[in-house]
């Protein structure tokens, strides 16, 4: 049977087309190419691996390969640039920071080698300048990581830190990867020494009289500085009546006021008059000597409160009524930077306070005190063991006050009963001493405690000696069981793993 030549032909294009899509799918999915093996490489050149090339910006190498090669390409010229020299040699120059690959062909069409081509930024200058200015840093590292630079290692302190990091910058401004420590102790103990010596002053002197008559209808009352006061006649607070009447009512009542420290009363016919006195001469001084103790890492915050918190009533809407907390007594912060192994800065602000409730004031019923306050806030810079003074104070405050009566006030002798005079003088003196040193730790043997030496008394010190600790350790034999043994029975103390 003949077909047409058109019938004839379309079997055979059709299996030509099936065995072209095969042989497409096998060369993607399947074996290596001819000429090669499954590692990239041809057996013919014997290279079974290729090292990674290292460039910098901006410099080059000459790569010599060991077998000639026709042909070199990049899969990306804008990092690297490369120039065929001889069959043999190969010119590649870095131009940007990043990551490519050089490809090379034999002569006989098939790749030879593949290299990955590795451009870093320059460090040569960088680590050159930084040798020059510190030369004693021996750990110091420098390493370039893809764009960005890293510092590692050890810095002897932390102005040098601060150093290479401004130089990295410059070269690598908000690439720079810092993995830096700062090497040698960086503890700080800070002891704080807040000494206050405040005097006092006073001298009153105030005199109050009061005259009656036998009759009763003939009185006078002098009421400075309400020494004595007036009261209504039968009030029964009145503290003493202004004469022995017998028949006839007094007409009024005197109340003693509290700076009333002495009293006298004389008769002259039928007449009594009765004196009031305020005389006074008082001299007070106070001392304050706190001497807190903090320790701290360089670069961190710490604080210290020894004192507590009072609370303030804290009126709201719709009569509601909130409890806020105010601190007081010795607070110490401080913030300290080791700067070198003899050198750092500090800031430290010591704070002392304490309740005053002769300036407080009473809200809803409740006396709420005021507080007076010693406070310093300063950054110093000093080294280890030295001592500054952060602050001082040095106040004289004088005050007089003269209460008097026209005229009668002026009369020489005479006027000093008719006057009330007080002078009062205050004396303060405040300094405070900043002493930091660089710490280590030690062992709990070597920090006695305030408690160590502290022995309960026994029956005889206590009720024959009166003594509120023993005099010495007490006398037990050897191989006796300890007090806390002899008062607890069973098994005692803490339970290590």
């Amino acid at each position: 049977m003949n077909l047409p030549a058109e019938q004839r032909t379309t079997p055979v294009c059709e299996r030509a087309s099936w065995m072209a899509l095969l042989l497409g799918v096998s060369l993607v999915f399947g074996d290596p190419a001819f000429g090669q093996t499954r590692d990239g490489t041809t057996p013919a050149s014997g290279i079974k691996s290729a090292l990674p090339m290292h460039l910098v910006v901006g410099k080059s190498l000459v790569y010599e390969s060991p077998v000639p090669f026709m042909r070199a390409s990049l899969a990306n010229p804008e990092i690297a640039e490369t120039l065929v020299l001889s069959p043999r040699e190969l010119y590649v120059m870095g131009k940007t920071v990043g990551m490519t690959n050089l490809t090379l062909w034999g002569r006989d069409g098939h790749v030879t080698v593949v290299h990955d081509v590795d451009v870093a930024p320059d460090l040569a200058q960088l680590k050159t300048q930084l040798h020059q200015l510190l030369p004693d840093e021996t750990q110091l590292q420098v390493t370039a990581t893809h764009d960005h630079v890293t510092l590692s290692g050890m810095i002897g302190s932390a102005i040098r830190l601060n150093q290479v990091l401004a130089l990295a910058e410059a070269y690598m401004p908000k690439k720079v990867v810092n993995l830096l420590q700062v090497s040698g102790v960086q503890q700080v103990m800070l002891e704080v020494r807040v000494a206050e010596m405040d005097r006092t002053l006073l001298r009153r002197l105030g005199v109050n009289a009061s005259f009656t008559d036998g009759s009763g209808k003939s009185f006078g009352v002098s009421a400075l500085r309400n020494l004595a006061s007036v009261l209504p006649a039968g009030d029964s607070s009145a503290a003493i009546s202004p004469g022995p009447f017998a028949a006839i009512a007094p007409p009024y009542g005197l109340a003693l006021g509290q700076a009333v420290n002495a009293l006298f009363r004389f008769q002259s016919g039928s007449s009594t008059w009765t004196g009031f006195i305020d005389a006074l001469k008082e001299n007070n001084l106070a001392k304050v000597l706190a001497e807190p103790t903090l320790v701290a890492i360089s670069g961190q915050e710490a604080s210290f409160l020894a004192g507590g918190e009072f609370p303030i009533p804290v009126p709201q809407a719709f009569g509601v009524t909130t409890v806020q907390f105010k601190k007081f007594g010795v607070q110490l912060n401080f913030i300290p930077v080791v700067l070198d192994q003899r050198r750092m800065s500090i800031t430290v602000t010591p704070e002392v306070s304490e309740l005053n409730f002769a300036n407080g004031l009473v809200l809803q019923g409740f006396t709420v005190p005021s507080i007076n306050t010693r406070r310093a806030s300063t950054v110093i810079e000093l080294g280890d063991g030295q001592s500054f003074a952060i602050a001082g104070l040095l106040r004289d405050q004088v005050r007089e006050v003269v209460s008097k009566y026209p005229v009668l006030g002026d009369i020489p002798i005479l006027g000093a009963l008719f006057r009330s005079s007080q002078f009062q003088k205050n004396e303060t003196e405040l300094v405070i001493v900043v002493t930091p040193h660089l710490v280590v730790p030690t062992t709990e043997a070597k920090l006695p405690l305030p408690t160590g030496r502290f022995i309960e008394p026994d029956d005889f010190d206590f009720y024959v000696m009166g003594r509120m600790h023993s005099a010495g350790p007490p006398l037990r034999p050897r191989g006796a069981r300890s007090m806390l043994e002899e008062r607890i029975e069973g098994p005692v103390g803490h339970v290590m793993p």
